[in-house]
């Protein structure tokens, strides 16, 4: 069953974010992103492949009986290479491309068991992400120079010794008054399952006070560990940006930063970041997910991605400064704030409520 951690999801941190991956991908639409902040979920519609927490940039979405991380490792660990929905996950689509290389790196031969998606009936939308996820896998690996081979097989994995599981009616059979209590969890999710309709999730006080932590996703740190561990390539190469669906590399237009400070304080994993006084903007490619938000929330579009993305930032990690300000005092408020223009004397929360106030007393110039 699909879990929602709603202070991860990239939508509690704007109104005005656009992702909606997750409703994207879903293959059987049990995931719908309306009008509501966070998305909803007909946990009756869900199958369980996993496909939605690969695709969400913050690890906002997870499976009760399925972790990326915990598979990692102990896929890493054993003999065999294969990946196989009939063997050890829910579906291959559930494993992020992040996932795909760390383990690629470490293991260097895995083997992806398709046989099974001609016959599956969510193989339209999540056979086609595992095609996608394969390909951009091994563009990294060919650009880091790794030796690591992926391989798509037609393998038909069928595992003889499976014992199925007892399906809901049965679970129900043996409900009593007697265990009732030990159940409950359980209980409370069927419930869920066998209701044929949209649950909607919102913010809780608890999640509201997560909002501003900034956290690296695991599925990263798991990339990290990995890249420490295989030699450096002898040429570090620059590669399309528009091939890499994980991170950027970002640049920002002085001419129409208004040095709002929105991009760096809403950027969920800090990859965007200031100085105490707000005199600058730095950016870190290595901890960037490709959210998206710092680009929804910059009302005059100073963000730019950058078209290339070099290697060298995966082993050799820099900071990049994007934008340095003047730091001043308002003449309003009497506020430190930041500026990209030596002329401003009132701070930007002043300006747009003394804008506000000549709209409203009919003047039309602009201050």
């Amino acid at each position: 069953m699909i879990q929602l951690k709603a202070s991860r999801c990239i939508r509690s941190l704007s109104k005005e974010s656009n992702c909606n991956r997750c409703e994207i991908i879903c293959p059987t639409g049990a995931i719908v992103v309306g009008d509501n902040p966070l998305p909803a979920i007909n946990f009756s519609s869900c199958v369980g492949c996993g496909a939605c927490d690969a695709v969400c940039p913050n690890e906002a979405l997870s499976l009760d009986d399925f972790n990326s991380t915990n598979f990692f490792f102990k896929y890493i660990e054993e003999s065999d290479n294969l990946i196989s929905c009939r063997k050890n996950v829910p579906c291959i689509a559930a494993l992020n491309v992040e996932n795909i290389i760390s383990m690629a790196l470490l293991k260097k031969k895995m083997i992806f068991d398709i046989g099974h998606c001609d016959a599956c009936a969510i193989a339209h939308k999540c056979k086609p992400e595992i095609e996608k996820n394969y390909e951009e896998a091994l563009y990294i690996l060919e650009a880091i120079q790794s030796d690591a081979v992926i391989e798509l097989k037609d393998v038909k994995y069928e595992d003889k010794d499976e014992v199925k599981e007892s399906n809901r009616r049965e679970f129900f059979s043996r409900i009593n008054l007697k265990n009732v209590a030990k159940t409950k969890m359980k209980f409370e999710k069927e419930i869920q399952k066998a209701t044929d309709a949209l649950v909607e999730h919102t913010l809780q006080k608890s999640d509201i006070a997560l909002l501003k932590q900034k956290r690296i996703t695991d599925r990263r740190k798991l990339l990290f560990m990995a890249l420490r561990r295989v030699d450096k390539p002898s040429i570090y190469h620059t590669i399309e940006a528009g091939e890499l669906t994980f991170t950027s590399m970002k640049q920002i237009d002085s001419k129409t930063c208004t040095a709002c400070q929105m991009c760096y304080r809403v950027c969920p994993s800090g990859a965007l970041s200031s100085d105490i006084k707000n005199s600058k903007i730095d950016f870190d490619p290595l901890l960037c997910i490709k959210c998206h938000i710092c680009h929804d929330v910059c009302e005059p579009n100073a963000i730019i991605l950058s078209p290339v993305y070099k290697i060298k930032e995966f082993f050799e990690p820099e900071v990049h400064n994007l934008i340095k300000f003047n730091v001043k005092r308002c003449d309003e408020c009497n506020m430190i704030f930041s500026t990209n223009n030596s002329s401003d004397k009132l701070c930007y929360r002043c300006k747009a409520e003394e804008q506000e106030a000549r709209e409203l007393w009919g003047i039309k110039e602009n201050i």
